[in-house]
């Protein structure tokens, strides 16, 4: 959102500060300033001056030699000895004659840049008299680029040459202050919330507040001639979920012209091209109210009728810039009683476009659904001025005002005859939101002491209506933003000032407190099962001896000794599990007998150790307990059946380890004793030689007892280990300075080997030039020999403080390759 200040001091006409001060203070009141641009910047002594006389050169057919009527004041000591009002100009514009009125830059004065179109110099181009082929030239006069502007805002400068000024200009005054670029253009950083700050009467409202200065916005009035809008066109809205309202008025007997100097300039220093009086008045209202308009020639409308509808699937139509759109169903547009005449919200169509010969117009005014034009703008890849006005959400009540502004500006630009009415459509409109004032809780929740009336006339100040009485803030549809006391409140603390609210100390009863770290650790689990796709499961602590048997348990095993309860509901419920698989195992079956597909749960479950004995390796318990209750153990139990494997498992244990802050790498034991999974895909999970879990397939005994037909797996980690060994403690590694150098070895080995073997003694070996490793090849055939197979991995060597040599990245694989023959692994050639 860019505005320039001379528009906003036209609402705030007491405004008086600098451009600084007003970015400074507009940006702690709300309205973040991004920045700001002089348009005059490095424009300096540059006055009216008329050519009074044109010579050519004696020693240059391209230049002329002109004398410049400037004010004898300006010319000073360059004046001609016969003119005392008149400089000579040497200059090879063709496009000038003798009485032109244009802007010259005298001697010692600035220019923003040139003709060649590459940036502008930062401190402008300063202009010295001097000689061009023998002549003395006193001064320059200027094209729209050397003024820092282009013909997008001049339309009517010529495309190469001086820009001639209006015959009216007064010789010797500021070119500058005529031609509007005493002016800054600021830009500010909207927030989505404040639609009502994408308008220049709602900056200039919030300026005015800002300063304490008087708001006096345009207030137009219902204007017209004795005839009626509703007898030359009908609306009908369609689809009203999109449309929430649909003003049209009609303008005849048009006069397409240019706009006056005052519209154009507004609009040019708003980054906005004039065009021509119509047109302009539509982005002028668009401006200053924040509400697109279009206009229609009714003599394209057929059967003088606006239908709001959504188009067709597979239909095409052609918008102003020429362009053919294919629409669809959710795309809104404008028809009249034939055909699509507008893309709603977005841009109008080449079949009913204002030429020139226009007689008659339809003004139209609309509150469109944001979202559905964010989404057609998207689809159709036409993002405009005015869907992006749209998407933010525009208020209802604002178009019918905005309408009535187009018209005032039609009769007094004397560009066409206001037909009287209006033709508005609409269902219920937003109203007034009511929100209580309470001076002493807003004081609360700020941690301030300002009075009671100074919050109303801070609130006053932004067009809030206050009512003394009732102590209630009635808030205009234009603040969508203000919903509840909160709001309230924080319109009183910008405008109070927050650098003025004082530090205070909290208030309230409670402690601060956090998470204990063994809650913290157990919610860690939480985030990386979630994240893995696992759901949660919650299950009973207590079950059925018969539990053991499903399992595979065996007899003497002591995890059959579990706590008994006294009062059961049951036999099913009589003992408390030393086991966390059960409740799990349970709601996997129950979920595969309902035929869901790749199912995930986890669970955070207690287990029972009864006190006084060791309980067994695959409990994850290695102590004795001499305490009379049992050993309450919160175990970590992931299981999911479906397209995932043992290794996606493995990848989530690891996971978990590595958020955990567990540096060393976990130990996978095939020989663990762990009747409930497969022999030949499970492992006990060991880390610093302690078993903390366990990982595997569960055994198809176990499977087909719980009525699970897929394979599944499974993982128990024991928490209060992992509690001991993690930690949060993170410590920031630069970026590497030094190149990295990759080896890829294939070894030969044993089927009997493990992985984990072979990557033990990479790490060993490795030492600190060793930065990472990976296994990316594993490879059995008869070609190998029986017994045999191929594994190849890419080890990654990096030094801290220089570069590798190949000296010592030999060393390191010697040291590697030795460690891996002992272990029965041979290098590949």
């Amino acid at each position: 959102m860019n505005t320039p200040l001379s528009w906003i001091k036209a609402y705030v006409p007491d405004l008086d500060c600098t451009d600084q001060q007003y970015m400074d203070a507009m940006t702690l009141s709300g309205s973040k300033v991004e920045g700001f641009r002089r348009l005059d910047k490095n424009l300096e002594k540059i006055v009216v001056g008329m050519i009074d006389q044109i010579t050519p050169h004696p020693d240059a057919d391209k230049l002329i030699v002109c004398r410049v009527r400037v004010g004898a004041e300006n010319a000073g000591a360059n004046a001609l000895p016969d003119a005392p009002d008149c400089i000579q100009i040497v200059t090879g514009a063709h496009n000038v004659k003798e009485g032109d009125k244009v802007p010259v830059v005298l001697d010692g004065g600035k220019v923003a840049g040139g003709h060649d179109g590459g940036s502008l110099p930062e401190d402008g181009i300063k202009i010295k008299k001097g000689k061009l082929r023998g002549v003395e030239s006193f001064g320059m006069m200027c094209s729209v680029e050397e003024l820092g502007s282009s013909r997008d805002m001049y339309p009517d400068a010529p495309e190469e040459g001086i820009y001639i000024l209006p015959g009216d200009a007064e010789i010797g005054s500021d070119a500058i202050e005529l031609l509007g670029l005493h002016d800054t253009d600021f830009e500010y950083e909207i927030t989505s919330n404040r639609v009502d700050c994408y308008s220049i009467i709602g900056i200039a409202r919030e300026a005015a507040a800002t300063f304490g200065s008087s708001f006096q916005p345009p207030r137009p009035v219902m204007r017209g001639n004795g005839e009626n809008a509703a007898d030359y066109v009908k609306v009908e809205i369609a689809d009203p979920d999109l449309c929430r309202r649909y003003v049209a008025r009609v303008v005849k007997n048009v006069k397409i012209g240019p706009s006056p100097e005052w519209i154009q300039r507004r609009l040019a220093n708003s980054g906005i091209r004039p065009i021509n009086n119509l047109v302009d008045i539509t982005n002028y209202v668009m401006k200053e109210y924040g509400q697109p308009m279009h206009a229609f020639d009714m003599s394209t409308v057929a059967g003088s009728k606006i239908v709001v509808k959504r188009a067709e699937d597979g239909e095409e139509f052609t918008t102003l810039d020429g362009q053919v759109r294919k629409l669809d169903h959710d795309v809104l547009m404008i028809c009249d009683g034939e055909k699509e005449i507008g893309i709603a919200g977005i841009m109008g169509g080449q079949n009913s476009m204002i030429t020139t010969d226009v007689d008659t117009v339809l003004f139209e005014s609309a509150c469109f659904d944001g979202t559905n034009i964010r989404l057609s703008a998207k689809r159709l890849g036409m993002r405009t001025d005015a869907s992006g006005i749209f998407e933010k959400g525009v208020d209802a009540n604002v178009t019918f005002e905005a309408i009535n502004r187009a018209c005032e500006l039609v009769e007094e630009l004397g560009c066409g005859e206001v037909v009287g009415g209006c033709v508005d459509v609409h269902g219920e409109l937003p109203c007034d939101k009511v929100i209580p004032l309470r001076p002493d809780w807003i004081n609360g929740f700020l941690g301030t002491d300002i009075p009671a009336e100074d919050m109303i006339k801070y609130l006053r100040k932004i067009d809030l209506d206050v009512d003394e009485k009732a102590m209630t803030v009635t808030c205009p549809s234009w603040r969508q933003d203000l919903e509840q006391e909160a709001d309230i409140a924080e319109e009183v603390a910008r405008f109070f000032g927050y650098d003025n609210i004082p530090t205070t100390l909290p208030r309230g009863e409670a402690t601060a407190g956090k998470l204990s770290f063994k809650l913290r650790v157990e919610q860690l689990a939480r985030t990386v099962a979630q994240y893995a796709g696992f759901s949660q499961a919650m299950t009973f602590s207590f079950e059925s001896p018969k539990v053991f048997d499903k399992l595979r348990i065996p007899a003497d095993s002591l995890l059959r000794e579990a706590v008994t309860i006294s009062n059961p509901l049951g036999e099913d419920y009589s003992i408390m599990r030393t086991l966390p698989l059960d409740g799990l195992l349970t709601s996997l079956a129950a979920n595969y007998n309902h035929r869901n597909k790749n199912v995930k749960l986890y669970e955070l479950a207690h287990i029972y150790i009864p006190s006084g004995r060791q309980a067994p390796v695959y409990a994850s318990c290695s102590k004795d307990h001499a305490c009379e209750l049992p050993d309450e153990r919160v175990q970590f139990v992931l299981g999911f059946y479906g397209e995932e494997d043992f290794f996606y498992m493995k990848g989530i244990v690891e996971e978990f380890f590595s958020k955990a802050g567990i540096c060393c790498r976990p130990v996978y034991n095939p020989e663990a004793e762990l009747p409930f999974l497969h022999p030949g895909r499970k492992a006990g999970i060991v880390i610093e030689g302690v078993q903390v879990g366990y990982i595997g397939e569960l055994h198809p005994d176990v499977a087909d007892a719980y009525e699970i037909g897929e394979r599944c797996h499974i993982a128990v980690i024991d928490m209060p280990f992992i509690v001991d060994m993690a930690t949060f403690d993170r410590k920031y590694t630069g970026i590497a300075r030094f190149p990295a150098v990759t080896r890829d070895i294939s070894l030969l080995m044993s089927k009997e080997i493990l992985a984990g073997q072979v990557e033990a003694v990479i790490a060993q070996r490795g030492g600190k030039l060793l930065e990472s490793y990976e296994l990316f090849d594993v490879f059995e055939g008869a070609q190998l020999g029986i017994g045999l197979k191929s594994m190849a991995y890419t080890l990654t060597f990096r030094a801290k403080d220089h570069t590798l040599e190949e000296a010592e990245i030999n060393a390191v694989m010697k040291k590697i390759l030795n460690g891996l023959s002992d272990l029965g692994a041979e290098q590949r050639s």
